[in-house]
């Protein structure tokens, strides 16, 4: 597949006084999304969102500019020009500030957007490949900050097969204490006999291997469908709702999951995905096998 022609964004990767000219590009595929709009229920004829000012109705582009609420219903218009004059040559620059090892960064902080960086013309291919090099070769990424979309992000620079991909990052500042949250969890003590049987789930639960791409998205086929059928003029059955789930008691529950998991490894079930398109566990035979020694030696 040709890479797409348009790019999110070009520049330059900074280190030091090494520059290497790069061009990005964004490396979620949003072409399989499915965008509902919204009608008007009477005729369905699609709503139109206008901008309106209360005291002159309707408005043009050109008639909207910037402004920060300073106070209640007072505001100061920001010129596009002056934010411009803010901008500088490094602008154009993802700076590196320096590396750290690869597990360094939490995923918490992860911002959920990210970049495929190529070298952008021959000139760049050169540091680009070495500098991909050096991170592999040392096991680092690296932190760096970057303006995209007019603001200043921060983002994490890591090797991926023979790219460099760019994700970008929250600041600190941005995210929510984690420990304002864990005062809300009790602290527990577990019995012996919990422990295991939790332990022994997890065991016999865990996959063999693991492969991201078989999982998809099982709530956009099913709509798919349901939009293909109603082009087509069939009528839509309503599946039944499925009971709701019974809460067991936790010994109970954990017995009869450990259960169903070893009963899985004896039998021997495949990696087949189930009806709700997720995977079911796959095991070793010799991990199967250990499992149930250890079911008929009573831990």
């Amino acid at each position: 597949m040709a890479v797409p022609s348009r790019t999110s964004w070009k520049g330059f990767l900074k280190l030091s006084l090494v520059s290497v000219p790069v061009k990005a590009f964004t490396a979620n595929d949003t072409s399989g999304e499915v965008r509902l709009n919204q009608l008007h229920k009477g005729c369905n004829s699609r709503v139109k969102y206008q901008k309106v000012c209360p005291e002159h109705g309707e408005l043009k582009s050109e008639d909207i500019v910037s402004g920060y609420e300073h106070a209640k219903d007072q505001y100061v218009v920001v010129d596009p020009e002056e934010i411009d004059k803010l901008r500088t040559p490094t602008d154009r620059a993802i700076g590196i500030d320096g590396f750290i090892p690869q597990d360094e960064v939490d995923g918490l902080y992860y911002a959920g957007k990210t970049h495929y960086l190529l070298p952008d013309g021959v000139a760049g291919e050169r540091p680009y490949a070495l500098l991909h090099h050096g991170m592999v070769e040392n096991g680092v990424c690296a932190i760096a900050q970057v303006v995209m979309s007019g603001r200043e992000q921060l983002v994490l620079l890591r090797p991926h097969g023979k790219l460099l991909v760019m994700t970008g990052l929250y600041y600190p500042a941005r995210i929510k204490n984690p420990a304002d949250y864990e005062e809300e969890i009790e602290e527990i003590d577990f019995k012996k006999e919990e422990v295991a049987l939790a332990n022994t789930l997890i065991g016999a639960s865990k996959l063999e291997e693991f492969d991201l791409e078989r999982y998809s998205d099982q709530y956009v086929t099913k709509l798919k469908k349901v939009i293909d059928s109603k082009v087509q003029g069939q009528e839509l059955v309503t599946a039944p709702d499925h009971e709701e789930p019974k809460i067991l008691n936790l010994m109970d529950a954990l017995k009869k999951s450990v259960a169903e998991a070893q009963a899985r490894l004896v039998h021997g079930d495949g990696a087949d995905a189930d009806e709700g398109g997720t995977p079911t566990k796959k095991l070793a035979p010799s991990t199967a096998r250990k499992k149930k020694t250890r079911k008929a030696g009573g831990s």
